[in-house]
């Protein structure tokens, strides 16, 4: 996908830290498809609504195939 977005469910959210700088872990997957497997999006803390949590209904935006920010639906 270039660029667009698509509703998916938040499973897992793990902080993670590279070199001092804090990411998150978004584990996620697709509500319509129940063969659908676990995918983890890497996003920086500001790209994602401080209350989101396992269980929230998400829209993940994507640029040329890469998740840059998550909204609640």
């Amino acid at each position: 996908m270039l660029r667009g977005s698509k509703t998916a469910v938040v499973t897992k959210i793990q902080p993670v830290s590279i070199h001092g700088q804090l990411s998150l872990d978004v584990y996620y997957h697709d509500p319509d498809d129940s063969q659908s497997h676990v995918r983890l999006a890497r996003v920086g803390q500001e790209s994602v609504p401080r209350d989101l949590e396992a269980g929230d209904r998400v829209e993940l935006h994507y640029v040329l195939g890469v998740v840059t920010h998550i909204t609640k639906s």
